[in-house]
């Protein structure tokens, strides 16, 4: 869907009202290569004209499944939320009448795609931590390791920083085999 913000200006007393249904899967993986899967997008929204511009107010509802950011394992995550935002036209340069807080797009072409909108503001909504209810409330024992790793918790870590002065048995006579060379350095 596209309009051009001549076409949204028109619109002073009668909001432009929508409900429609999007397929935004393949545009998604596009832009995040990570995403498993997205099922179609369902978005509500109004086009208003104040003095400002033009708003957009949108309601956003759809499934994406992200691998986990622990396990890799696939994780779906319910997306439901509200946006609004302001489109201006490229040629308007004066922004001091918006507050700290209004989000603000510059159209370059003077024309909105509502796809483009929905698929930012999914993208945003992706937390960087992903995890699965299991892993959420896994204890250590069941966090992932291998054969010479392991992850470790925050905590556990912060218990195991004393380790880290230690040296390792097997290097401790390393540790001294470049101090006569040093020693002779510094008396040159």
């Amino acid at each position: 869907m596209k309009w051009s913000l001549n076409e949204l200006r028109q619109a002073k007393e009668t909001p432009i009202e929508f409900d429609t249904t999007l397929d935004l899967e393949a545009a998604l993986k596009k832009r995040r290569n990570d995403l498993i899967s997205a099922t179609p997008v369902q978005v509500e929204g109004v086009f208003t004209v104040d003095q400002r511009g033009i708003l957009g107010s949108f309601n956003v509802k759809t499934k994406i499944q992200v691998p986990s950011t622990r396990t890799f394992e696939p994780v779906t995550i319910p997306l439901d939320f509200d946006f609004s935002e302001y489109y201006i036209s490229h040629h308007q340069s004066n922004l001091s009448q918006f507050d700290d807080l209004d989000v603000v797009i510059v159209l370059e072409n003077d024309v909105l795609t509502l796809e483009d909108v929905i698929i930012d503001n999914i993208l945003v909504q992706i937390p960087m931590q992903v995890l699965s209810e299991k892993e959420q409330h896994a204890e250590f024992s069941e966090m992932p390791q291998g054969k010479s790793w392991g992850v470790l918790t925050e905590d556990q870590l912060k218990n195991n920083a004393h380790r880290k002065d230690q040296i390792d048995p097997r290097m401790a006579k390393l540790k001294d085999f470049f101090k006569n060379d040093n020693q002779k350095n510094s008396d040159e």
